[in-house]
């Protein structure tokens, strides 16, 4: 009765409020982020432990709890490097505000045109691709990774670029601003699992580079000649060049499809 006679007599202010949900969100946003992912089940291990340690310190074992101590004090180094994915897709999301978004959406109105007719002629083609285009985060690392370029965007490079006799066609192509900065790259995979398990490679890589950055990843199937886009982690199929236009110029179209990755 006292704890309830506690609860009753508190009178929390505005501040209490506020503070209250302000931890919720970063809670909520943080679970967000692990879902799905392998983090999940780290953290999942990581409760494992913590009661261990608390049945070990109730039942009054010193050995136990003395080495579960250590694995808690010299843990936080070794969660840095396993988290490493996805503590970096968090520090580049905060990043993605809305006056970031508004000037993308002006940068990506100039060649929204060419990409989107340019995927949809590999498709016709059945000639698979990967291209990225680059917004606010940096991708330098991903473009290291490939053959430097500078290009002006254009359908007919795309297209030279992804023949199947180029020696740069298996990568990614990295777009930025109005340029082809890079292509062949190498780009991080998803560990996300995927509801249709006949996705490939490409489809997991730009799914993970979308993870990682705010970049948006247009996947060309060579199996099914369909055009696929990956924004912040979420694989959108079948996208036909009105909704891919719409898309690439920061509007959303109605006939965007439903997405491949399980929630």
């Amino acid at each position: 009765m006292t704890f309830v006679n506690g609860l009753l007599g508190l009178h929390p202010g505005w501040r209490d409020l506020l503070e209250i949900a302000l931890v919720a969100f970063v809670f909520y946003r943080g679970l967000l982020l692990i879902s799905g992912t392998r983090a999940m089940q780290i953290l999942a291990g990581l409760l494992v432990l913590v009661a261990c340690y608390a049945a070990a310190w109730v039942l009054k074992l010193p050995m136990l709890t003395y080495l579960l101590g250590l694995v808690f004090t010299y843990g936080l180094v070794a969660l840095l490097i396993i988290f490493q994915p996805e503590v970096r897709a968090a520090l580049a999301s905060l990043g993605r505000g809305p006056i970031a978004g508004f000037a993308r959406r002006l940068d990506l109105a100039d060649r929204a045109g060419i990409l989107a007719d340019a995927a949809m002629r590999l498709a016709a083609r059945g000639t698979g691709a990967i291209i990225a285009v680059a917004h606010d985060v940096s991708l330098r690392s991903y473009i290291e990774s490939g053959t430097a370029l500078q290009a002006e965007v254009s359908a007919d490079l795309l297209g030279a670029i992804f023949a199947a006799t180029s020696p740069l066609h298996d990568g990614a192509v990295i777009v930025r601003s109005d340029m082809i900065v890079a292509a062949g790259c190498i780009l991080p995979l998803s560990h996300k699992p995927l509801s249709d398990r006949t996705l490939g490679t490409r489809h997991r890589a730009a799914i993970g580079l979308s993870e990682e950055t705010d970049a948006i990843v247009l996947v060309v199937s060579e199996e099914t000649g369909t055009v696929s886009v990956a924004e912040n982690g979420v694989l959108t199929r079948d996208i036909s060049e009105a909704a891919l236009r719409a898309l690439l110029s920061g509007r959303r179209a109605p006939d965007v499809r439903r997405p491949a990755v399980d929630d």
